[in-house]
């Protein structure tokens, strides 16, 4: 029962991941890649009511730059979900290869554009962003060496393993905006008065990929431990997680759905 409790939690997770890089995947495609196709990239400053201007007049590099990012972040979150699929690692091994490749090198070219964003295009590269994007970019790039050479030796099973690693800090920006809307929407329901500015946000800047990877290690530990209660306790934070991880999207995807509109 502790084993069924804990696989079930996760086919649960992966569901809702599964549903929510998809739809990011849409607005990705449907806000940056169609103001691209449609030379309306001045339209990402939409976002300027949350403190950042991602189109900059004059800066082409810049913004080739941040467009190849944010169409980056949707191929990641496409194809990252489908190389989790045991169906597709079972009746597609090809294309489940071919798939992989394309998503390291994607997320490799995200994290050394992550790097250009901060480090060249950003006046100030040091402050608690930048920093985060930095420790991010080495999560990726590290683990994307060991999903690499652990394949090549053909340890499958720790393969796998660094894989999943991989696949959440190079979501870390999606995690990052569930955090946000979920923390809010939580407040509110709870009767605190949540709002932008809180410290949650400053420590929400690592956590949106060191919360999901110490989720992750908890689960790999609950896998191989043979102590039940440890498999149903990694299953109820795995749960309340995900439940959580509902509340963020709930909030998150009329606000994206908005942001559609006005391309």
């Amino acid at each position: 029962m502790a084993n069924r409790a804990l696989d079930y939690s996760a086919i649960f997770w992966f569901l809702v991941i599964l549903a929510g890089q998809w739809f990011f995947f849409y607005y990705i495609m449907a806000f940056y890649g169609y103001s691209v196709i449609t030379n309306n990239m001045a339209i990402w400053n939409y976002w300027e009511v949350m403190g950042v201007t991602p189109y900059v007049d004059g800066d082409t590099g810049g913004n080739l730059a941040f467009a190849a990012h944010s169409v980056g972040a949707g191929i990641v979150a496409f194809g990252g979900a489908v190389q989790l699929m045991p169906w597709v690692r079972k009746h597609l091994p090809k294309f489940h290869k071919i798939n992989g490749y394309l998503y390291l090198v994607t997320v490799v070219a995200l994290a050394l554009s992550g790097y250009y964003l901060v480090y060249v295009r950003d006046e100030d590269p040091l402050d608690l962003n930048g920093i985060g994007t930095s420790i991010n970019g080495v999560l990726i790039l590290t683990f994307a060496y060991f999903t690499v050479t652990r394949a090549i030796n053909k340890d499958i099973a720790n393969h796998r393993r660094w894989a999943l690693r991989l696949f959440l800090v190079s979501n870390a920006q999606w995690f990052l905006r569930l955090g946000m809307f979920s923390y809010l929407i939580s407040g509110k329901l709870t009767g605190f008065d949540a709002a932008f500015g809180d410290p949650f946000f400053s420590f929400w800047t690592f956590g949106c990929y060191l919360v999901p990877l110490a989720m992750l290690e908890l689960f790999f530990f609950a896998k191989d431990s043979k102590l039940p209660a440890i498999k149903v306790g990694a299953s109820i934070v795995l749960l309340a997680l995900t439940i959580l991880m509902i509340i963020g999207m709930i909030g998150f995807t009329p606000f994206l759905l908005k942001v559609i509109a006005a391309v």
